[in-house]
């Protein structure tokens, strides 16, 4: 007996396909007293964890020269909206080292998708026909 049978979570279809390294921004429905309101938290996705439950991310920035994690469920509805800024060129897919450097070292290269025309193969030209001077 398996606990996916019985645990079907249902994804949030706010959430695009992220990876680790990718800069994100997320959106959150917020409560204060009888208000509700759109908090933003911008920041390095350094974790993704998949799993029965649906799985999480965590999204990582610095914030008055303090590290600032913060994890987010992937189905979870309080999740508004996530948007991919920059796509990171990384080699891990857990970015722990991040923690202990600077702002300017956890930089990371962007990395470079296919185009579209990259992609699509060009038209095929017919061959010319050499002129034979005979």
């Amino acid at each position: 007996m398996d606990v996916r049978e019985f645990v079907k979570p249902k994804m949030n279809p706010n959430i695009p396909q992220i990876s680790p390294g990718d800069t994100v921004k997320v959106s959150l429905k917020a409560m204060e007293g009888d208000k509700e309101r759109l908090q933003h938290f911008q920041g390095v996705v350094i974790k993704m964890r998949k799993g029965v439950a649906g799985g999480s991310f965590t999204v990582r920035r610095v914030s008055y020269g303090i590290g600032v994690e913060r994890t987010f469920p992937l189905q979870s509805p309080s999740v508004q909206n996530v948007v991919v800024l920059r796509h990171g060129q990384v080699r891990r897919a857990k970015l722990y080292y991040m923690r202990r450097l600077s702002v300017k070292q956890a930089r990371l290269k962007e990395r470079r998708e296919k185009s579209l025309e990259q992609a699509i193969p060009q038209e095929e030209q017919p061959p010319k026909e050499e002129q034979s001077s005979e």
